[in-house]
């Protein structure tokens, strides 16, 4: 039924250990008169678009064992995203993934939207307004929660931004709904950033830089170790590098220093202080826009799109059959005055007490600053009638301030003699975020030629104003209790006040309809699961939890015109986990239903209509083994099946960048014998059919891709450079086969998809001493 609503190995491997609880562990057509009302690159812009469719001496304690598991799979590594108990990823009752920095070096993943390549069943791209987007278990962009250090700051297409991976010491992937542990929007699961944390022993120093076909180069300096003050330990990084794109005159240029020391002040308590500040600045890439077969002619590629579109402008005429101009693929459609870019700065700190043998406090108090801006022409929709390609303007400005505090305590006690773990946060914390944005232009702007647009410029800007203010009160609690040594029961439940207010004016002085407003949600979420371990090595579970977000918009969107209810969403998963008694062999195994209520799609700028609600089922499989010291295999299959259900307009069809099947595999040979150890390797990505939009209209052809690489480790001892321990050289291909296909897809622009990059070289070199 249609609701009418308003919208208005480890020797090579960083050997970063982080101090516990730093990370706290545990169609209305588009004329002169029409005005947008977008509060944000996220989901209401989106929605628009697709409208039209006391203190003792320091006490030094002995270094611990290095986080980078020996495990294939990590599995012993600890995700502080995925559970407040503690739990090591084979105990954790969840399909969690843990991409170590060692993996990302060894496999070249440059970025965070990259380092998912090689995840179980996780799609990512960087759509022009919303970087760093990721689709996981049928859910996509605000429905997936990313975190910095546990922590976070708004949802993803707002606040993400392209983000190099060097400073990073692990990203962690947890499917699924989680709002348990970490609230608002996750749905399809969450992905945590950890950063690069200081370690206890020798000074480490390592110097990494790279530089590729395309152009983009990448320099890199990290530095940790235990300092001449006793119990002081520190970490610094320091990096930059431009990304550049294969449209031309598209790059992003990304710099980034951080910093952290922790301090032992005696064997019980710790201190820690951490600051990092990024900076991007460059042309964003928002896609390359359909054409017919009929214009393209001899030039129409095969094995890309499929299907047809409506052109998003008029909101009627039919593209179709759609294709890709070969021509195109690298053409630039945007105004020569383009501007994307951002500025943040992050500041933590906090302690981690053992009160006694059995109590744990640990404390992180943050606060985070961000300016953020795009400049743009970014809808690019083919006219059939004029063979031109119709164009828009938008800009956006953020300015954003989040401040807040995270307390766990954790006690280790027993119940009836059986083994129990309790763990509680306390968080609390404000968003405040103030968006200038596009509000008197017209729309379209102008039309270009397809083959050699004419850039042109932005024009005069008509600036609205929104403020919106976020403040948030949760208490979770998390409790596992061993039932026997091979059977533990674990639950948690959270609670959560979240008060969000918004106020504005128009680039006309006028007040916006239904503002200033206020409103309050109390949401509860839940988890609880089993794991059982008749023989060590091999842990099976069943899990049951829930999630919530907004249902008509993004919560920085959200007005009283909008429908102001929640969406509730709830998971079903069981599984297993298998590491061989040498660690040498790993394997895991999950099935899952996923069901998420209440949803809404935008129909038009003032017309949503209440999908009912998105169904989504599969099975993910993934293993891999070292049969001896110097080969490495390893290989991932998920298959999804995403469908909505109870919606008038569109039951039964699959959502945007939701692909049935995605496969990844990899393997490795490294020549241990010879002066300077050589290894050789290569993965291989499968990923099935999406489509651009809900209706489904357009599909995502499948794709295969592959990479290939080789690296040397030259010891110190054939070098100059005097107490160098080895420096490693590698070349990379990318994309061996140079594919042609479309990676990603905004669907708030449905007549334009991202293409992937083509066939790239790239030699680096990494020094450690």
């Amino acid at each position: 039924m249609l609701a009418v609503v308003e919208t208005s190995d480890p020797a090579w491997a960083q050997s970063a250990q982080p101090l516990g609880p730093v990370v706290v562990s545990p169609p209305t057509q588009r004329g002169n008169t029409a005005q947008r009302n977008a509060e944000t690159r996220g989901p209401a812009k989106r929605a628009r678009r697709a409208a039209r469719r006391s203190t003792p001496k320091p006490v030094p304690t002995p270094a611990p064992a290095p986080v980078t598991a020996s495990t294939p799979l990590n599995s012993g590594v600890v995700a502080a995203s995925a559970t407040l108990l503690g739990l090591t990823v084979h105990e954790t009752p969840a399909s969690v993934e843990v991409v170590s920095q060692q993996r990302m070096q060894e496999q070249g993943y440059r970025t965070t939207t990259e380092a998912a390549q090689g995840a179980v069943g996780v799609l990512s791209g960087d759509a022009g307004g919303a970087f760093g987007s990721f689709s996981m278990r049928g859910f996509t962009g605000s429905e997936v929660t990313v975190l910095y250090n546990g922590i976070w700051i708004g949802p993803q297409d707002i606040t993400s931004r392209v983000m190099d991976s060097s400073s990073l010491q692990q990203i962690e992937f947890l499917k699924g709904p989680s709002s348990i542990m970490s609230g608002l929007g996750a749905i399809g699961g969450s992905v945590n950033y950890v950063s690069n944390q200081p370690t206890t022993g020798p000074i480490r120093n390592q110097l990494d830089t790279s530089i590729d076909s395309l152009g983009t180069y990448r320099t890199h300096f990290g530095s940790g170790g235990s300092t001449t003050l006793p119990g002081l330990d520190y970490r610094f990084d320091i990096g930059t590098s431009k990304v550049n794109s294969f449209i031309d005159g598209d790059y992003q240029q990304l710099s980034n220093v951080s910093g952290q020391l922790n301090y032992r002040v005696n064997e019980s308590f710790k201190v820690f202080g951490a600051i990092e500040y990024r900076q991007d600045d460059g042309h964003a890439y928002w896609g390359t826009p359909l054409t017919t077969t009929t214009f393209s002619g001899p030039f129409s590629t095969h094995g890309v799109v499929a299907g047809s579109a409506i052109n998003t402008f008029d909101g009627v005429t039919v593209i179709a059959p759609v294709t890709i101009d070969s021509r195109t693929v690298d053409t630039n459609y945007n105004v020569a005055d383009n501007s994307v870019g951002a500025k943040e700065l992050w500041l933590r700190g906090g302690f981690e007490w053992n009160v006694s043998d059995s109590v744990t406090i640990k404390n992180q108090a943050y606060a985070y600053g961000a300016r953020r801006h795009w400049y743009d022409s970014e809808t690019y929709a083919f006219d059939t009638a004029t063979s031109m390609i119709d164009r828009d303007r938008f800009f956006v400005t953020h300015k954003q301030q989040v401040i807040g505090d995270n307390t766990d305590v954790i006690w280790n006690t027993s119940f009836f003699g059986m083994e129990n773990r309790l763990a509680t946060q306390f968080s609390v914390s404000r968003n405040d975020i103030t968006f200038t944005q596009e509000g008197g232009n017209t729309y379209p702007d102008d039309s270009v030629d397809v083959l050699n647009p004419v850039p042109g410029v932005y024009g005069v800007q008509s600036p609205d104003v929104r403020n919106s203010h976020l403040t948030d009160a949760a208490i979770s609690v998390e409790d596992r209790l061993k039932l026997t040594p091979m059977l533990s029961l674990i639950g948690g439940i959270r609670v959560e006040d979240l008060t969000l207010s918004r106020d504005g004016v128009n680039f006309d002085g006028s007040i916006p309809a239904g503002q200033p407003f206020s409103t309050t949600w109390n949401p509860v979420s839940y988890r609880g699961a089993i794991t059982f371990e008749p023989i060590k090595g091999l842990m099976l579970y069943g899990m049951y939890a829930t999630a919530y977000d907004p249902a008509a918009a993004g919560i920085f969107s959200v007005t009283p015109g909008t429908s102001l209810e929640l969406t509730s969403a709830r998971i079903y998963e069981a599984g297993l986990k298998m590491i061989s008694d040498d660690k040498r062999a790993e394997a895991t195994f999950a099935a899952y239903d996923i069901v998420r209520n209440n949803v809404y799609v935008a129909l038009t700028n003032a017309v949503s209509t209440l999908a009912g609600e998105v169904h989504t089922k599969g099975i993910e499989l993934s293993a891999a083994v070292r049969p001896i010291d110097n080969v490495k295999i390893w290989g991932n299959v998920a298959l999804t099946q995403s469908r909505y259900g109870d919606f008038d307009v569109w039951t039964g069809n699959t959502p945007s960048n939701v692909a049935p099947i995605v496969i990844n595999a990899g393997a490795s040979y490294r020549f241990n014998d010879w002066r300077w150890p050589v290894e050789i390797g290569g993965s291989v990505r499968h990923v099935g059919q999406r489509y651009l939009f809900e209706d489904d209209l357009t599909a995502m052809l499948p794709y295969t891709t592959a990479d290939l690489y080789a690296f040397v480790d030259i010891p110190g001892r054939d070098l100059r450079w005097q107490g160098l321990e080895t420096m490693r050289v590698t070349f990379r291909v990318r994309n061996i086969t140079n594919a042609l296909y479309a990676q990603w897809s905004d669907p708030g622009y449905p007549d334009q998809v991202y293409l992937g990059a083509p066939r790239t070289f790239e030699l680096s070199a990494s020094a450690k001493w």
